[in-house]
Protein backbone atom coordinates (compact mmCIF):
# COMPACT_ATOMS: atom_id res chain seq x y z
CA UNK A 1 0.00 0.00 0.00
CA UNK A 2 1.20 3.56 -0.61
CA UNK A 3 2.52 5.35 2.45
CA UNK A 4 2.41 8.89 1.08
CA UNK A 5 2.76 11.07 -1.98
CA UNK A 6 5.20 13.50 -3.62
CA UNK A 7 4.23 17.18 -3.65
CA UNK A 8 5.75 20.19 -5.44
CA UNK A 9 7.14 17.91 -8.16
CA UNK A 10 9.30 20.00 -10.49
CA UNK A 11 12.28 19.96 -12.85
CA UNK A 12 15.32 21.95 -11.76
CA UNK A 13 17.92 21.85 -14.53
CA UNK A 14 18.66 18.16 -15.01
CA UNK A 15 17.17 17.20 -11.64
CA UNK A 16 13.64 15.97 -10.83
CA UNK A 17 12.75 17.31 -7.37
CA UNK A 18 9.77 16.71 -5.08
CA UNK A 19 8.84 16.72 -1.41
CA UNK A 20 7.64 13.45 0.21
CA UNK A 21 4.49 13.77 2.34
CA UNK A 22 3.73 10.77 4.53
CA UNK A 23 0.22 9.52 5.45
CA UNK A 24 -0.44 10.77 9.03
CA UNK A 25 -3.02 8.02 9.60
CA UNK A 26 -0.64 5.19 8.70
CA UNK A 27 1.52 3.94 11.58
CA UNK A 28 4.13 2.44 9.28
CA UNK A 29 4.23 5.61 7.16
CA UNK A 30 4.97 7.64 10.29
CA UNK A 31 7.88 5.35 11.13
CA UNK A 32 9.33 5.88 7.65
CA UNK A 33 8.75 9.63 8.01
CA UNK A 34 10.70 9.66 11.28
CA UNK A 35 13.63 7.84 9.69
CA UNK A 36 13.50 10.15 6.66
CA UNK A 37 13.48 13.35 8.68
CA UNK A 38 16.28 12.10 10.95
CA UNK A 39 18.51 11.07 8.06
CA UNK A 40 18.39 7.29 8.47
CA UNK A 41 16.67 6.94 5.09
CA UNK A 42 18.11 9.28 2.49
CA UNK A 43 17.44 7.80 -0.93
CA UNK A 44 14.48 7.61 -3.31
CA UNK A 45 13.96 5.35 -6.32
CA UNK A 46 11.96 6.52 -9.33
CA UNK A 47 9.96 4.11 -11.51
CA UNK A 48 9.61 5.48 -15.06
CA UNK A 49 7.78 4.34 -18.19
CA UNK A 50 9.07 5.29 -21.65
CA UNK A 51 7.07 7.81 -23.69
CA UNK A 52 9.48 8.71 -26.52
CA UNK A 53 12.91 7.58 -27.71
CA UNK A 54 15.34 9.03 -30.25
CA UNK A 55 18.21 7.77 -32.41
CA UNK A 56 19.43 11.34 -33.01
CA UNK A 57 23.25 11.67 -32.73
CA UNK A 58 23.02 14.72 -30.46
CA UNK A 59 21.55 12.53 -27.70
CA UNK A 60 24.20 9.80 -27.92
CA UNK A 61 27.08 9.37 -25.50
CA UNK A 62 30.40 7.73 -26.25
CA UNK A 63 29.94 3.95 -26.36
CA UNK A 64 26.13 4.09 -26.19
CA UNK A 65 24.45 1.06 -27.81
CA UNK A 66 20.74 1.73 -27.34
CA UNK A 67 18.38 4.50 -28.36
CA UNK A 68 18.05 7.50 -26.01
CA UNK A 69 14.94 8.06 -23.90
CA UNK A 70 14.01 11.73 -24.36
CA UNK A 71 10.55 11.67 -22.69
CA UNK A 72 9.29 9.49 -19.86
CA UNK A 73 6.42 9.27 -17.39
CA UNK A 74 6.98 9.08 -13.64
CA UNK A 75 4.97 6.08 -12.40
CA UNK A 76 6.00 5.90 -8.73
CA UNK A 77 8.62 6.96 -6.19
CA UNK A 78 9.90 4.66 -3.43
CA UNK A 79 11.83 5.57 -0.29
CA UNK A 80 14.77 3.11 -0.03
CA UNK A 81 17.62 2.43 2.36
CA UNK A 82 20.46 1.59 -0.05
CA UNK A 83 20.24 2.16 -3.80
CA UNK A 84 22.06 -0.26 -6.09
CA UNK A 85 23.31 2.62 -8.27
CA UNK A 86 23.03 6.34 -7.58
CA UNK A 87 22.48 7.00 -11.30
CA UNK A 88 20.23 4.02 -12.05
CA UNK A 89 16.52 4.29 -12.82
CA UNK A 90 14.18 1.31 -13.12
CA UNK A 91 12.34 1.38 -16.47
CA UNK A 92 9.14 -0.32 -17.56
CA UNK A 93 7.51 -0.86 -20.94
CA UNK A 94 3.86 0.02 -21.65
CA UNK A 95 2.62 -3.32 -20.28
CA UNK A 96 4.41 -2.81 -16.95
CA UNK A 97 7.19 -5.29 -17.70
CA UNK A 98 10.63 -4.30 -16.38
CA UNK A 99 13.11 -3.64 -19.19
CA UNK A 100 16.34 -5.64 -19.36
CA UNK A 101 19.10 -3.60 -20.94
CA UNK A 102 22.02 -5.98 -20.56
CA UNK A 103 24.20 -6.68 -23.58
CA UNK A 104 22.50 -9.12 -25.95
CA UNK A 105 19.03 -8.63 -24.43
CA UNK A 106 16.44 -7.93 -27.12
CA UNK A 107 13.91 -5.18 -26.36
CA UNK A 108 11.61 -3.58 -28.92
CA UNK A 109 10.66 -0.66 -26.64
CA UNK A 110 14.25 0.50 -26.23
CA UNK A 111 16.06 -1.13 -29.20
CA UNK A 112 19.74 -1.40 -29.87
CA UNK A 113 21.14 1.20 -32.23
CA UNK A 114 21.39 -0.25 -35.73
CA UNK A 115 24.98 -0.77 -36.88
CA UNK A 116 26.49 -0.99 -40.32
CA UNK A 117 30.00 -1.45 -41.62
CA UNK A 118 31.59 1.30 -43.65
CA UNK A 119 33.88 0.78 -46.62
CA UNK A 120 36.79 0.02 -44.29
CA UNK A 121 34.84 -2.59 -42.34
CA UNK A 122 34.50 -0.42 -39.20
CA UNK A 123 31.19 -0.53 -37.31
CA UNK A 124 29.43 2.85 -37.01
CA UNK A 125 26.00 4.06 -35.84
CA UNK A 126 23.50 4.10 -38.67
CA UNK A 127 21.55 7.00 -37.21
CA UNK A 128 22.38 10.01 -39.35
CA UNK A 129 20.00 9.14 -42.19
CA UNK A 130 17.15 8.41 -39.81
CA UNK A 131 17.80 11.64 -37.92
CA UNK A 132 17.77 13.65 -41.14
CA UNK A 133 14.51 12.00 -42.17
CA UNK A 134 12.86 12.77 -38.82
CA UNK A 135 14.09 16.36 -38.97
CA UNK A 136 12.75 16.77 -42.49
CA UNK A 137 9.30 15.51 -41.48
CA UNK A 138 9.27 17.79 -38.45
CA UNK A 139 10.28 20.84 -40.50
CA UNK A 140 7.60 20.03 -43.10
CA UNK A 141 4.92 20.02 -40.39
CA UNK A 142 6.17 23.32 -38.92
CA UNK A 143 6.17 24.99 -42.33
CA UNK A 144 2.64 23.75 -43.05
CA UNK A 145 1.37 25.19 -39.75
CA UNK A 146 3.01 28.51 -40.63
CA UNK A 147 1.38 28.50 -44.08
CA UNK A 148 4.72 28.21 -45.89
CA UNK A 149 5.86 25.90 -48.67
CA UNK A 150 8.32 23.05 -48.16
CA UNK A 151 11.00 25.10 -49.91
CA UNK A 152 10.76 28.00 -47.41
CA UNK A 153 13.99 29.05 -45.76
CA UNK A 154 14.75 29.43 -42.06
CA UNK A 155 14.50 33.21 -42.53
CA UNK A 156 10.98 32.77 -43.99
CA UNK A 157 9.96 30.72 -40.96
CA UNK A 158 11.35 33.28 -38.51
CA UNK A 159 9.50 36.05 -40.36
CA UNK A 160 6.24 34.11 -40.23
CA UNK A 161 6.63 33.54 -36.48
CA UNK A 162 7.27 37.24 -35.89
CA UNK A 163 4.17 38.13 -37.90
CA UNK A 164 2.07 35.72 -35.84
CA UNK A 165 3.35 37.31 -32.65
CA UNK A 166 2.58 40.83 -33.91
CA UNK A 167 -0.95 39.80 -34.88
CA UNK A 168 -1.48 38.20 -31.49
CA UNK A 169 -0.26 41.31 -29.67
CA UNK A 170 -2.45 43.58 -31.83
CA UNK A 171 -5.47 41.36 -31.26
CA UNK A 172 -4.89 41.44 -27.50
CA UNK A 173 -4.66 45.26 -27.58
CA UNK A 174 -7.99 45.54 -29.43
CA UNK A 175 -9.62 43.02 -27.10
CA UNK A 176 -8.50 44.99 -24.04
CA UNK A 177 -9.77 48.24 -25.57
CA UNK A 178 -13.21 46.69 -26.14
CA UNK A 179 -13.35 45.33 -22.59
CA UNK A 180 -12.35 48.73 -21.16
CA UNK A 181 -15.04 50.49 -23.21
CA UNK A 182 -17.73 48.14 -21.88
CA UNK A 183 -16.61 48.76 -18.29
CA UNK A 184 -16.48 52.54 -18.84
CA UNK A 185 -20.04 52.42 -20.17
CA UNK A 186 -21.17 50.55 -17.06
CA UNK A 187 -19.54 53.21 -14.88
CA UNK A 188 -21.30 55.96 -16.86
CA UNK A 189 -24.60 54.15 -16.40
CA UNK A 190 -23.79 53.92 -12.67
CA UNK A 191 -24.04 50.13 -12.69
CA UNK A 192 -20.63 49.99 -11.03
CA UNK A 193 -18.38 52.54 -9.36
CA UNK A 194 -15.11 53.74 -10.83
CA UNK A 195 -13.04 52.06 -8.11
CA UNK A 196 -14.27 48.67 -9.41
CA UNK A 197 -13.03 49.30 -12.94
CA UNK A 198 -9.87 47.17 -12.72
CA UNK A 199 -11.83 44.31 -11.13
CA UNK A 200 -14.33 44.13 -14.00
CA UNK A 201 -11.62 44.60 -16.64
CA UNK A 202 -9.90 41.51 -15.20
CA UNK A 203 -13.21 39.63 -15.34
CA UNK A 204 -13.46 40.54 -19.02
CA UNK A 205 -9.93 39.28 -19.67
CA UNK A 206 -10.77 35.94 -18.09
CA UNK A 207 -14.39 35.34 -19.12
CA UNK A 208 -14.50 37.29 -22.39
CA UNK A 209 -16.23 40.48 -23.45
CA UNK A 210 -19.62 38.84 -24.10
CA UNK A 211 -19.82 37.35 -20.61
CA UNK A 212 -18.66 40.67 -19.12
CA UNK A 213 -21.34 42.61 -21.01
CA UNK A 214 -24.04 40.16 -19.89
CA UNK A 215 -22.85 40.33 -16.28
CA UNK A 216 -22.88 44.13 -16.23
CA UNK A 217 -26.33 44.26 -17.84
CA UNK A 218 -27.71 42.35 -14.85
CA UNK A 219 -26.52 45.04 -12.42
CA UNK A 220 -29.20 47.73 -11.87
CA UNK A 221 -28.05 51.36 -12.10
CA UNK A 222 -27.65 52.98 -8.69
CA UNK A 223 -29.84 55.97 -7.83
CA UNK A 224 -29.35 58.69 -5.26
CA UNK A 225 -32.21 59.50 -2.85
CA UNK A 226 -32.47 63.01 -4.28
CA UNK A 227 -32.97 61.57 -7.76
CA UNK A 228 -35.87 59.47 -6.45
CA UNK A 229 -37.44 62.55 -4.89
CA UNK A 230 -37.34 64.47 -8.17
CA UNK A 231 -38.49 61.50 -10.23
CA UNK A 232 -42.18 62.48 -9.90
CA UNK A 233 -41.42 66.04 -10.99
CA UNK A 234 -39.57 64.84 -14.08
CA UNK A 235 -42.50 62.65 -15.17
CA UNK A 236 -44.92 65.49 -14.46
CA UNK A 237 -43.13 67.81 -16.88
CA UNK A 238 -45.09 68.01 -20.10
CA UNK A 239 -42.13 69.03 -22.31
CA UNK A 240 -39.43 66.35 -22.88
CA UNK A 241 -35.96 67.48 -21.83
CA UNK A 242 -33.12 67.52 -24.37
CA UNK A 243 -29.68 66.28 -23.24
CA UNK A 244 -26.28 66.98 -24.78
CA UNK A 245 -24.38 64.02 -23.31
CA UNK A 246 -25.08 60.76 -21.49
CA UNK A 247 -24.02 61.94 -18.04
CA UNK A 248 -26.88 64.51 -18.03
CA UNK A 249 -29.53 61.82 -18.29
CA UNK A 250 -30.99 60.83 -14.87
CA UNK A 251 -29.74 57.42 -13.82
CA UNK A 252 -33.23 55.87 -13.63
CA UNK A 253 -33.92 56.90 -17.24
CA UNK A 254 -30.74 55.57 -18.86
CA UNK A 255 -31.96 51.99 -19.28
CA UNK A 256 -35.31 53.10 -20.71
CA UNK A 257 -33.50 55.48 -23.10
CA UNK A 258 -31.19 52.71 -24.26
CA UNK A 259 -34.08 50.29 -24.91
CA UNK A 260 -36.73 52.70 -26.28
CA UNK A 261 -34.55 55.27 -28.09
CA UNK A 262 -31.35 53.49 -29.13
CA UNK A 263 -30.36 56.15 -31.66
CA UNK A 264 -30.61 58.93 -29.07
CA UNK A 265 -28.69 56.75 -26.59
CA UNK A 266 -25.91 56.22 -29.17
CA UNK A 267 -25.77 59.97 -29.87
CA UNK A 268 -25.39 60.84 -26.19
CA UNK A 269 -22.85 58.03 -25.65
CA UNK A 270 -20.66 59.35 -28.48
CA UNK A 271 -21.00 62.90 -27.15
CA UNK A 272 -19.87 61.68 -23.71
CA UNK A 273 -16.91 59.45 -24.72
CA UNK A 274 -16.03 60.52 -28.25
CA UNK A 275 -16.46 56.99 -29.68
CA UNK A 276 -19.24 54.81 -31.01
CA UNK A 277 -20.79 52.19 -28.70
CA UNK A 278 -18.77 48.95 -29.05
CA UNK A 279 -20.77 46.45 -31.05
CA UNK A 280 -21.25 42.85 -29.96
Amino acid sequence: MPIGRIENLRIDGDRLIGTPVFDPNDEFAQKIKDKWENGFLRMASAGLSIVEISHAPEYLLQGQTRATIIRSRLEEVSIVDIGGNDDALQLYDHSGKMLKLAAGEDNNVLPLLSLEKDSEGINSHNVENQNNQNLKMMNKEFLTLLGLSETATEQDAVGALRLLREKAEKGETLRLAGITAVVDAAIAEKRITADKKEHFVNIGKTAGIDSLRETLSLLPPSRKPTEAIHLHDDHATSEPRTYTKLSEVPTEQIEALRMEKPQEYERLYKAEYGIEIPKK
